[in-house]
């Protein structure tokens, strides 16, 4: 079955499931997780009414004036009295704001001299200062289920008291390629072959998905070669093939996952590079067979395969990281297809260059690459200036 670009998307989203399992982890190692859990607010945040500026907590009714200083507070003390009529107490950014006082005068806006502070404006009552509670009340939901975490997740575990968390296990993806021209990256290749790059660039694809790679031998153009070597990826939560996907004599991974019970949700997308996709389920087990040339298999892997690794990961959602750039020149393409070229975006991000390249098996121009084109289906030229959807690598 041969799907478009945005149906073969949502059919790897709607079969994609997350594993089950979890684990508790210390908040350091939480990062790049994701979360298993609900985290509430085990009290309030703010816990008390906090001062966002220096200056003075007064009465908001006893401006413009002069008032009588009657005290000072800083972050990590409490004023144990009470602001009165015509009285201000200095206050420090962080610091509760005294009983009695309803805003923050800036100290920027205020002359102070001996115990008498003169304010020549008026503020209005709630100014410069975050009311408790209006961050996360007691008991609100800080964080869901499903949330990947960052550095700002790891701020909130450790806001709410939190040194444990439970977190989805990492999927395991077992990386398969198949074809007899590789040999493996530290061996002197033969004139006719190629060595194993499309493995080492899905590993990093996957680590960086929150997957947890394994690379397996290279499977050969035989039956009982590839065969064998597809049974142990169904080992892993998801595998990953690369090359034997074509209509070649020798392409024979479709014929040997149909043997082995498959069922191919689609075998074709019109995409370039990475036409001959193959996406199915085989022994409760997601499979991917990706096509062999790198191009073809880094692309595929960001549209498709990376939705599936961070869904098993427990991720609530894989969107496509999209953007839209000016084009620095013009630009043609056949249409039919949609097409995911390398391209340099600008440090700013508004504008987007081609990158020359030689097809996808150019290695060097997807390394000197830090964006693909994403050139729409439908449409056949795009003039230097005009707006193009990007994504980013």
């Amino acid at each position: 079955m041969t799907l478009t670009f945005e149906l073969a998307r949502e059919c790897v989203r709607s079969h994609a499931r997350s594993v089950s399992e979890t684990e508790s982890v210390r908040l350091l190692d939480a990062a790049g997780r994701v979360l298993a859990e609900s985290i509430t607010a085990d009290r309030d945040y703010p816990p008390f009414r906090r001062s966002a500026r220096d200056g003075f907590a007064v009465r908001a009714a006893d401006l413009p004036g002069e008032l009588r200083v009657i005290g000072e507070v800083r972050a990590g003390e409490v004023f144990r009295g009470a602001v009165g009529l015509g009285e201000a107490v200095e206050i420090m950014t962080g610091a509760p704001l005294p009983e009695g006082a309803d805003a923050v005068v800036m100290v920027e806006h205020s002359v102070r001299e001996g115990d008498r502070v003169r304010i020549g404006r008026s503020v209005q009552a709630g100014e410069n200062f975050s009311p408790r509670g209006c961050e996360a009340p007691a008991g609100s939901a800080v964080l869901a289920p499903g949330q990947r975490m960052g550095f700002a997740e790891i701020a909130a575990l450790a806001m709410v008291g939190r040194e444990c968390v439970q977190v989805y296990r990492r999927p395991s993806v077992a990386i398969l390629p198949t074809g007899d021209e590789i040999v493996e990256a530290g061996q002197p290749p033969e004139p006719f072959q190629i060595r194993n790059s499309n493995a080492h660039s899905l590993a990093a694809q996957v680590a960086r998905a929150g997957g947890v790679p394994r690379i397996l031998a290279i499977a050969r153009d035989r039956y009982d070669s590839t065969r064998a070597q597809i049974e142990r990826g169904l080992e892993s939560d998801l595998l990953l093939l690369s090359g034997g996907v074509s209509a070649g004599k020798y392409d024979i991974v479709e014929r040997v996952l149909a043997d082995l019970g498959a069922e191919f949700f689609f075998d074709r997308v019109k995409i370039q590079p990475g036409q001959p996709l193959v996406y199915g389920i085989v022994g409760g087990k997601q499979f991917f067979g990706l096509p062999g040339n790198p191009a073809s298999t880094m692309v595929t892997f960001e549209i498709f395969a990376r939705a599936a690794v961070e869904l098993l990961g427990g991720a609530s959602q894989s969107p496509l990281p999209l953007l839209r750039a000016r084009l620095e020149r013009a630009f043609r393409h056949k249409p039919g297809l949609t097409r995911f070229l390398p391209a340099r975006l600008s440090p700013d991000a508004s504008t987007v260059t081609p990158e020359p390249w030689q097809g996808s098996g150019d290695i060097p121009a997807l390394a000197r690459a830090n964006a693909f084109l994403v050139a729409e289906a439908d449409r056949e030229t795009w003039a230097a200036g005009d707006d193009i959807r990007v994504l980013l690598k």
